[in-house]
C-alpha cells in the first residue's frame, strides 16, 4: 500500500522530471561518461587539438540545434535547418565573392536570407495550415535545389575576402589567453545560446513559444494572433540558421552547395537528448547545448577509434531513435 510518506518522497523526483531538470542531469551525466570512456579507449582523445575540434564541430550543429529548439517547443518540426544553412552560406558567397560587397553586408545578407526562408516556412505552417513536417520537408528540397542553381553546382571560395575565415576559425579568446585558443565559432555559439535563452525566458515571444506548444487553441481563443507569432518564431529560427551558414562557410572557407543534408537529424537529436519535448511546450537551450556536445563527442570519439563512417551513421540513427523513444516514455510518465 502506498502511504502519504511514500508519495512525498516521490514528489521531488517527479518535479525534476516535469521541469526537465532530470533529463538535463541525465544528459550531462551521459556526456561525462562519454568523455571518460573515449579518453580511456584512446589517449589521443583528450588532446587539446582534439578538444578544440570537438568544440568547433559543436559550434555549427549547436547553432542549428538552437534554431530547431525554438520550432520544436511550439510543437512543430523543422527539417530544413541543414539545407537552409547551406543556402545562407551560398548567399554569403554570392554577396562577398561574386558581388564584392563588404564583409558585414555579406554576413547580414546571409542572416536576412535565413530569416526570410524561415518566414516562408512559418507562413506555410501558420497560414496555409500545412503540417510542419511536410512544409519544412518541401522547403528542405527547395533550398537544396536553389543552392545548386545559384552556385552553378560549384563551391564558392572566399579566398579574396580577408578575415572571413577568422569568423569561425580565429580566436579572440586565444589572443587574450594564449593557452586557451577557443575558436570564435564556439564563442558565437554561446552568444547565440544566451540570446535565445533570454528570448525564451524573458520576452513575450518566448512566452508565446511555450504557450503555442502547450495549448495553441487556448492561446488563440484568448485573442492572440497565433499565426503571426508562429511566423515570427520560424523567422527567428531561420535567422539563426543563417548564422550557422556563416560559421560553416567560414570554417571551410567556402560555400559547398551540396552540403547540408543530415545536419537536421543531428540537430533534432541534440534537441531531444537535451530534454525538449517533441510534443512541444517544454525545452531549454542549456539542454540543447548539452545534447549538441554529446553528438559531437560521440562522432569525434568514434572517428578517433577508427570506426568506419558507415557505422558512425548507424550509431547516429540509433541515437535518434533512442532519444525519441525516451521522449515518448517521459511524456507518458509525466502525462
Amino acid at each position: 500500500m502506498t502511504t502519504a510518506t511514500d508519495i512525498d518522497k516521490k514528489k521531488p523526483l517527479a518535479g525534476l522530471s516535469e521541469s526537465g531538470a532530470y533529463q538535463k542531469m541525465l544528459a550531462f551525466a551521459s556526456l561525462i561518461a562519454l568523455l571518460i570512456g573515449f579518453s580511456i579507449a584512446s589517449p589521443n582523445f583528450m588532446q587539446t587539438s582534439n578538444m578544440i575540434a570537438i568544440l568547433q564541430a559543436t559550434s555549427v550543429n549547436g547553432v542549428l540545434a538552437v534554431a530547431a529548439t525554438l520550432v520544436i517547443i511550439t510543437g512543430g518540426i523543422d527539417l530544413s535547418v541543414g539545407t537552409l544553412m547551406t543556402f545562407c552560406a551560398v548567399i554569403a558567397g554570392v554577396a562577398l565573392t561574386y558581388l564584392g560587397l563588404p564583409l558585414l553586408i555579406g554576413v547580414a545578407a546571409a542572416i536576412a536570407a535565413g530569416a526570410l526562408c524561415g518566414l516562408c516556412s512559418g507562413t506555410f505552417v501558420a497560414k496555409m495550415k500545412i503540417p510542419p513536417f511536410i512544409a519544412t520537408l518541401g522547403m528542405m528540397l527547395i533550398l537544396k535545389g536553389l543552392s545548386l542553381v545559384i552556385s552553378g553546382t560549384r563551391p564558392i571560395y572566399f579566398n579574396d575576402t580577408p578575415g572571413f575565415d577568422q569568423i569561425s576559425r580565429g580566436s579572440l579568446i586565444g589572443e587574450v589567453f594564449p593557452t586557451l585558443p577557443i575558436p570564435n565559432g564556439v564563442l558565437i555559439l554561446f552568444l547565440v545560446a544566451i540570446a535565445a535563452s533570454y528570448i525564451l525566458g524573458r520576452t513575450v515571444l518566448g512566452r508565446y513559444t511555450f504557450a503555442l506548444g502547450s495549448n495553441e487553441e487556448a492561446v488563440r481563443l484568448s485573442g492572440v494572433n497565433t499565426d503571426a507569432w508562429k511566423m515570427r518564431i520560424y523567422a527567428l529560427a531561420g535567422g539563426i540558421c543563417g548564422i550557422g551558414g556563416i560559421l560553416i562557410a567560414s570554417r571551410l572557407n567556402s560555400a559547398q552547395p551540396a552540403l547540408g543534408l543530415g545536419y537536421e537529424l543531428e540537430a533534432i537529436a541534440a534537441v531531444v537528448i537535451g530534454g525538449t519535448s517533441l510534443s512541444g511546450g517544454r525545452g531549454t537551450i542549456l539542454g540543447t547545448l548539452i545534447g549538441a556536445l554529446i553528438m559531437a563527442v560521440l562522432t569525434n570519439g568514434l572517428r578517433v577509434l577508427s570506426v568506419a563512417q558507415e557505422w558512425q551513421t548507424v550509431v547516429t540513427g540509433a541515437i535518434i531513435i533512442l532519444a525519441v523513444y525516451a521522449d515518448m516514455a517521459r511524456r507518458k510518465k509525466t502525462g
